[in-house]
């Protein structure tokens, strides 16, 4: 089966080339065989119905009748060999014989087979049924020992003599002829048809071989660029499946951190505003405001720290909205979004951040600008709550739709390996950025802590 393999890993154009040259090979060599052979038989009978006839127009005044005759007389042998004995003739004819049905000789140059009798032949069969006999050969028949020692091809020829009113063939005249010359016309014969068939099969398939390697050059442009696509589509299917992965991932992250940030901001609302409520709510059921006898400055004093637990809570309240809600920043440029970002953090913070930003992109869409606000606000209460605030730099870039986002610091920086899975800074950065198709990195050391957002202009558009 390697052999099978190895032929159809071959191109078209080469199968056609190996089998049809060897059909073709084969198919000339069988039409120019039956081509030179039908030119041959056709060149050696009509040689042989030319000399036939001569020989018949001179011959057959002088036989008798041979329908009465069993042997022929003493005149009509004398004139035949008179007549074959000189001449143009006799010139031409190496030997001669007349034959009767049962095949016995009536009369023959070779004196010696006069009266003898032999085997009917197939050619002589014919002849007596009326068909003219020609052969280009080496005598091989029984009776042809002089014929067959001059060790070359003669013209044998039998031709039937007719009765002239029911054309009766009552004899047969055989004879061989030098034929000088015709076993070169044969040949010439020959090369003309075999060259012809030749030429004739050389330039078919030369027609068909441009045909074949024009179709063959088409198809195998249009295999490569098939095999291209199917290669494309491919890629991009196995890309489409990591990508369904992907989503599938972090939508599944996302629904934790979302379950964990919910649990998060409870958490926050119980510890803080949730407890200087409750705390109010106790100091309203206190004795100090409901006994009567109370003093009232007793009773101003315990109003107030209600009020100020109310009014710890209100804040506290506040402060978690402002972390909640956005701002309007779906019309605003990516100055607009960094600068409200950084002014709200220093006023809370009370510290400065060094700001840049080179903005000459086109309008980006609003899930990114979404990403950058909510990716500076979180950097920078990290680097508040964890390297202290030390020279805290915001560095923004938007240049033909790629985006480049760095907030850095000098503090002391951390071990990212302690990071815990649920945390919900580093992680939920990291997943609002893989979900938009953007890269998060984080670098951290002595030197302080980088982190970094990257969307690619192709990312940015989809």
């Amino acid at each position: 089966m390697n052999w099978l393999r190895r032929w159809n890993a071959r191109s078209l154009a080469s199968q056609f080339f190996i089998a049809g040259g060897l059909i073709s090979i084969a198919a000339m060599f069988v039409v120019g065989f039956f081509v030179s052979h039908l030119i041959e038989e056709t060149v050696i009978h009509n040689s042989g119905a030319a000399t036939a006839l001569y020989v018949d127009s001179v011959i057959a005044p002088l036989l008798p009748n041979m329908q009465t005759e069993s042997l022929l007389d003493d005149v009509s042998a004398q004139a035949l060999d008179e007549t074959l004995g000189q001449g143009a003739l006799g010139k031409r004819l190496v030997s001669f014989k007349l034959w009767r049905s049962d095949g016995t000789i009536l009369y023959s140059n070779e004196k010696e087979l006069v009266g003898k009798t032999f085997a009917v032949s197939d050619k002589l069969q014919r002849a007596f049924a009326g068909s003219l006999v020609a052969r280009y050969e080496i005598a091989s028949d029984p009776e042809s020992d002089k014929e067959r020692a001059l060790g070359k091809p003669l013209m044998e020829i039998y031709n039937p003599v007719l009765q002239p009113w029911s054309g009766q063939a009552v004899a047969v005249l055989e004879f061989y002829e030098t034929a000088e010359g015709l076993g070169d016309s044969l040949a010439h014969a020959r090369l003309r048809s075999w060259g012809a068939v030749a030429a004739l099969t050389a330039t078919f398939f030369l027609v068909l071989s441009v045909l074949v390697f024009r179709g063959s050059r088409t198809i195998e442009a249009q295999r490569k660029d098939l095999k291209e696509r199917v290669t494309e589509l491919s890629a991009l299917l196995a890309e489409n499946r990591g990508l369904q992965r992907r989503l599938q991932r972090a939508s599944q992250r996302a629904a934790a951190l979302n379950e964990t940030y919910l649990r998060g901001i409870g958490a926050d609302l119980h510890d803080g505003p949730a407890q200087h409520i409750a705390y109010a709510s106790l100091r309203l059921d206190s004795d100090v405001l409901i006994n009567a006898s109370t003093q009232p400055e007793a009773r101003e004093k315990e109003l107030a720290w209600i009020r100020s637990s109310l009014a710890e809570a209100m804040t506290e309240i506040r402060s978690i909205c402002s972390g909640l809600v956005l701002p309007q920043i779906e019309k605003s440029s990516i100055t607009e979004i960094v600068t409200r970002v950084i002014d709200a953090h220093q006023h809370k913070t009370e510290s400065h951040v060094e700001t840049i930003v080179d903005e000459d992109g086109p309008e980006l869409p609003p899930a990114v600008k979404i990403c950058i606000y909510r990716f500076v606000q979180e950097a920078l209460n990290n680097a508040y709550r964890h390297g202290g605030g030390v020279q805290q730099t915001v560095r923004a870039v938007s240049h033909k739709g790629h985006v480049h986002v760095e907030v850095s610091d000098r503090g002391d920086g951390f071990d990212p390996t302690e990071v815990r899975p649920t945390s919900l800074g580093l992680v939920g950065l990291r997943e609002r950025i893989n979900s938009l198709g953007g890269s998060f990195d984080i670098r951290t050391g002595e030197g302080g802590t980088t982190v970094t957002m990257i969307f690619e202009p192709m990312e940015v558009g989809e």
